[in-house]
């Protein structure tokens, strides 16, 4: 049996390694604040969500199959939250099986898993009633298979079954084995054997008289009961062995069943927060990466919105056919923000999350990098320009054709003329290998010169200023200016202009 919730042909893959730039990302995206959201009090979705959302797809039609089995999810809460609990809660009790001192020994093993075995039917029975009390309800390609999976294979007959064998392997009347005499009247080809069942006048009288077949090992007879219990112990190897195969394999299916609906409850949760805050969501359209589209309305900064009580801010942006994203415009008029929230909804849409907008349309990326700007090296052994070109030579070195790279003030930290002519090489070079940048800055000679020669292929966005200085933190677009308007903070914080202040 198969879940097959996450993916159409294959399984989570919950032990999946981190990207290499996944804490990079983790500090400039402010992704914790989405995590914590999402995982709740549960440090089991907290590892799942994050796998997920760091392991982006890049096929829109697998993106479309598991937001439909989310929408699924979205209208039906508590099945799913059921199901959740039902494999959540089989795991745990399968765990406080004991194991035993001797895990080697077959008695030992069959005991075992017996009982975990035992423990997984429940969860099976528990399963195929959800399915057919709710299955019919559910309208994604995943859920429907999921729920004719397990009405097809746990049949009634094939729940009795199992329980008929899991009584029958407690051996209520004894083992019964045969074997033959080999070399030296050795004993070999032990096997099990179903006992016959009892006539009822056997039952009535006593059954077969035993006494010619019988023998009675002394109480203190330590090596003979040793010897009686190696007999068994070879009658049932083979049989130990089965039923352990069978317990792993029932397992399995119910721990990658709790994997894959741990990632469904983070989004049910992070769903329901943004409800109560009323914010906006979407399922976004994934476009295939030849294509280079975003477009979208209200887009907010999904981190920006969990933090404060206020609804935040959204962006409506047309970018269909620009590589370049080049934001520029006054001091904290909200580019940043808007950096991050174009960052968080790629990377939400990559893993088949809906998004924190109106609407949205977007190209998969193969991964999304970050280039932010850092405070000053704490141990001083190599200056911050140094810092920005190693950490540049990294991406360089990971991102491929279709990735998205975030930059905030990349090489500001040098005078304006270097760093802008720094910046405008890298940024050549990865367009030219398909990267799509999205680019904040204020040297205004690196903007105004990929508005000048380059505005056919590039989006030009400044963030909105109104004529008395107030912010409205939406991006529009214009094109660069020479000025970020820092004379507005220094009046805000003074109390007059710079140049009064001067004369």
């Amino acid at each position: 049996m198969k879940v097959y919730l996450m993916h159409r042909d294959q399984d989570f893959d919950a032990q999946a390694e981190f990207p290499s730039n996944a804490e990079d990302l983790s500090q400039d995206l402010g992704l914790d604040t989405l995590f914590d959201a999402m995982a709740g009090d549960d440090s089991f979705v907290l590892g799942i969500v994050k796998r997920a959302i760091l392991s982006s797809l890049v096929d829109p039609d697998a993106i479309v199959y598991r937001q439909d089995v989310l929408r699924d999810c979205l209208n039906h809460p508590s099945v799913v939250r059921e199901l959740y609990d039902v494999a959540v809660g089989v795991i745990e009790a399968e765990r406080k099986v004991f194991w035993g001192l001797s895990r080697d020994s077959p008695e030992r093993i069959l005991a075992r898993s017996l009982r975990v075995l035992q423990v997984l039917t429940s969860s099976l029975k528990r399963l195929r009633e959800i399915a057919d009390q709710h299955g019919e309800e559910f309208r994604s390609e995943g859920f429907v298979r999921f729920f004719g999976m397990l009405e097809a294979e746990l049949t009634d007959e094939y729940l009795n079954t199992v329980d008929f064998h899991l009584r029958e392997l407690t051996f209520p009347r004894g083992v019964l084995i045969s074997a033959k005499l080999g070399q030296g009247n050795v004993g070999t080809h032990y096997v099990l054997r179903q006992p016959s069942k009892q006539s009822w006048t056997e039952w009535l009288f006593g059954g077969h008289n035993r006494s010619k077949f019988s023998f009675v090992i002394p109480e203190r007879d330590d090596n003979g009961f040793k010897a009686l219990a190696e007999l068994t112990n070879k009658g049932i190897n083979r049989v130990a062995g089965a039923v352990a195969q069978s317990a792993d394999h029932v397992h399995s299916f119910v721990a990658v069943l709790r994997d894959e609906l741990a990632f469904y409850i983070g989004c049910l949760n992070l769903h329901e927060e943004l409800s109560k805050k009323e914010e906006p969501t979407c399922f976004p359209v994934p476009v295939r990466s030849e294509e280079v589209a975003f477009t979208t309305r209200g887009l907010y900064d999904i981190c920006l919105a969990l933090n404060v009580e206020a609804r935040v801010i959204g962006n409506d942006v047309n970018g269909d056919g620009e590589s370049l994203v080049m934001i520029t415009g006054a001091n904290q008029g909200g580019k940043s923000t808007f950096l991050r929230s174009a960052g968080l909804a790629q990377l939400m849409m990559g893993c088949g999350m809906f998004a924190p907008a109106e609407q949205l349309r977007i190209s998969v990326s193969a991964g999304v990098f970050t280039h932010f700007e850092r405070e000053e090296d704490p141990t001083m052994r190599r200056g911050k320009l140094e810092e920005e070109l190693e950490r540049m030579e990294k991406i360089a070195e990971a991102i491929t054709p279709s990735s998205l790279l975030l930059c905030n003030e990349s090489f500001a930290s040098t005078n304006e003329r270097e760093g802008s002519e720094i910046a405008r090489q890298i940024v050549r070079a990865l367009l030219e290998r398909g990267v799509r940048i999205f680019f904040v800055t204020h040297m205004f000679d690196l903007a105004e010169g990929f508005q000048r020669l380059e505005a056919d292929t590039a989006l030009f966005l400044r963030a909105e200023r109104m004529q008395d200085g107030r912010r409205t933190f939406r991006m529009i677009e214009g094109e660069p200016l020479p000025t970020s308007y820092g004379e507005d903070l220094y009046r805000r914080i003074f109390g007059t202009s710079p140049s009064a202040a001067g004369g």
